[in-house]
């Protein structure tokens, strides 16, 4: 995000700012020279995060951090002008498939409360929406979804892809209308995320390589050859700032924007642990079948073809074997007191 010499003072908000991801996007704001939002360039003078609890020591003691936790709901009724909001607060897909009420709650309600709150600033901001590659899924009257493009009708299998588009369609109506100048970005299933797991229905992609490296046991749920679409931390953080940073002309099409995917298979990501490790660690992984993760899961595509993304310089990972080197390299930077 370094560009330019440009003094002007940018505010930018992060809702699920203290999370994994949001705490990854944080420090990279943080940590630019320079930022540059929706083609305007400047230096960053508040960054404000929004989460049910208070973010990462470190970031807490930035003075240029304001931290507001509780409901989103209720954290955005003080909300002062900002010049871009990053929303990626929402609930997974396997708790919002769990609990309908709470994913239509965060996922939907919240989302519509912030496009509202934006829509009463006296200027409208770039508001970068986090949605998933779960509004695609295979349709039974229709069949498999095959290679995604960009002009690909998504046709979401779970209660989660469902409230993720029409998120997305409320984001296009309110640009529409000239009260937000929104951009939605379709993530990618991400691995390798640290710390505990999580409810995604994905969250054992994350675990088959980051237990194993922790010396324990971990479970694959789905087939071992099954197809998945996935990103690295880093790149998804690149393609949600890669959004934010674009002009309107640049940025095109009101329609969301998939970010780019590398297709790999549990027995592939397997593999390039114990390629990476030169250890046997993939004996830990016990690979047994849950029908219920598998619908979830089986329904995604996992072939992506992403020349929007690729026009704004997004590409994804060459192969899973960096993905795993990274991981194991942020891991003993943390482990040595240095945060992500």
């Amino acid at each position: 995000m370094e560009r330019g010499t440009d003094s002007a003072p940018l505010r930018v908000v992060i809702t699920g700012g203290s999370g994994f991801l949001g705490s990854l996007l944080a420090r990279r704001v943080l940590g630019a020279k320079s930022l540059s939002i929706g083609g305007k360039v400047g230096v960053l003078a508040e960054l404000t995060l929004l989460d049910l609890v208070p973010p990462s020591a470190d970031l807490g003691a930035d003075p240029r951090v304001s931290a507001v936790s509780g409901e989103l709901v209720d954290a955005l009724a003080g909300l002062e002008p900002m010049d871009c909001i990053m929303h990626l607060a929402g609930v997974v897909s396997g708790a919002a498939e769990a609990d309908f009420d709470l994913g239509m709650r965060t996922n939907i309600d919240a989302t519509r409360a912030l496009l509202e709150c934006a829509r009463r600033l006296p200027t409208a901001p770039v508001l970068v929406f986090a949605s998933s590659l779960a509004v695609f899924g295979s349709d039974p009257a229709v069949g498999p979804v095959g290679e995604v493009h960009d002009d690909t009708l998504p046709r979401p299998q779970s209660s989660y892809g469902i409230q993720k588009f029409i998120g997305e369609q409320l984001v296009a109506d309110y640009t529409r209308k000239g009260f937000v100048r929104g951009r939605s970005v379709r993530l990618m299933t991400v691995s390798v995320r640290p710390g505990k797991p999580n409810a995604a229905a994905s969250s054992f992609l994350s675990g088959i390589i980051r237990e194993p490296l922790a010396g324990l046991p971990a479970t694959c749920p789905v087939p071992p050859d099954t197809e998945i679409a996935l990103s690295s931390p880093q790149r998804t953080i690149d393609g949600i700032l890669g959004a934010a940073e674009v002009d309107d002309v640049a940025w095109g099409s009101r329609t969301a924007m998939n970010l780019p995917a590398l297709t790999t298979t549990p027995r592939e990501m397997a593999a390039a642990l114990d390629r990476v490790t030169g250890k046997p660690l993939s004996d830990l992984i016990e690979w047994t079948e849950d029908p219920s993760v598998g619908a979830i899961v089986g329904s995604w595509p996992a072939k992506f073809r992403t020349d929007r993304a690729t026009a704004l310089g997004l590409e994804p990972e060459s192969s899973f074997d960096d993905i795993v080197r990274a991981y194991i390299t942020n891991r003993v930077t943390e482990d040595l007191g240095v945060p992500r």
